[in-house]
């Protein structure tokens, strides 16, 4: 009797991998650093921000949920858009539940459609996630609700604000419905799966793609030659190499005497040092490699892996 009690009485741990798929600038990102409560994705207003798989982790007493974070999906037009497509589309195949993640502002289009057309072969639990609720009046939902009901059979349609957290806790507990019983895959306190040299570099991305004008964010990459702390100090030093197309994006990013890389460095600095726990010391050069997006050797150089897909 006494053991069937304390039976009943165990707690059960889930754990899945949950994958965040959308348009770009639907607020994935977003979404991410929210649930997991820091930064390990930038965001951006420009799409197309995110270009690796970033997978973040979050531990609760009873479950650990594993987001991954895919570019957003779009029509590749050079090797690294092929690359991001195959990124976002294979993960379809590998995770426990899928978050299908669209923007409440813009209405169903080919896009949404494109994506949808994707899941028709795929057996993985699909929500419907509507990011952005903060920025449409509360009667347009019901339409759009409505009109995603129509295109396919979702599990869940779940509205959301991913900027302002409304809805995101009962979003949780919904994907803790779905998601299989299991171990903990993760240290506790591990927020992320990539190496910090990973997360440091795409941190100087955000600022560049923040300050920089529109010709140049799809053409950018960095690279950290160079992470060490200092024996003497508690300070870090990074070294990083912004990389370029053309000589005209070079002049860009580097600005008037300096002006733009060194506002790059001082916003990057800010945000590494929250995210290592010590000062640090930035070093930031800018270089030429013309048409890196469509040289698979530069790919691999940039930590864009075709073995991984």
């Amino acid at each position: 009797m006494n053991k069937e009690w304390n039976s009943n009485r165990e707690q059960t741990h889930k754990s899945g991998f949950i994958s965040i798929i959308g348009r770009p600038n639907v607020g994935k990102s977003t979404f991410l650093n929210r649930v997991i409560g820091q930064k390990i994705a930038i965001m951006s207003d420009k799409p197309q921000t995110t270009r690796n798989k970033v997978q973040g982790v979050l531990t609760t007493n009873d479950a650990q949920f594993i987001f991954i974070d895919t570019p957003g999906i779009h029509k590749p037009k050079h090797k690294l858009g092929d690359f991001m497509m195959k990124i976002a589309q294979n993960t379809l195949k590998e995770v426990d539940l899928i978050l299908f993640m669209v923007n409440a502002e813009e209405g169903f289009g080919r896009g949404e459609e494109f994506i949808i057309e994707k899941f028709q072969n795929v057996k993985t639990p699909i929500f419907l996630v509507i990011n952005k609720i903060d920025q449409i009046h509360p009667d347009k939902l019901f339409s759009i609700i409505e009109s995603y009901k129509e295109k396919y059979g979702f599990k869940e349609i779940i509205p959301i604000s991913a900027l302002e957290g409304n809805n995101v806790d009962t979003l949780l507990e919904q994907i803790k419905q779905y998601i299989p019983e299991g171990p903990q895959f993760y240290p506790a306190d591990q927020v992320t799966d990539h190496p910090e040299r990973f997360i440091v570099s795409e941190l100087i991305r955000e600022k560049a793609l923040h300050l920089t004008r529109e010709e140049i964010p799809h053409s950018l990459a960095v690279v950290i030659d160079k992470m060490e702390r200092r024996e003497d100090k508690d300070v870090i030093n990074v070294m990083a190499t912004v990389i370029v197309e053309r000589d005209s994006q070079k002049g860009i990013v580097i600005g008037k005497q300096g002006a733009m890389l060194k506002e790059i460095g001082k916003r990057a600095r800010t945000d590494i040092e929250n995210l290592l726990g010590s000062k640090v010391y930035l070093e930031l050069w800018v270089k030429v490699q013309k048409d890196w997006r469509n040289k698979m050797s530069q790919l691999r150089d940039f930590g864009f892996r075709d073995d991984e897909y």
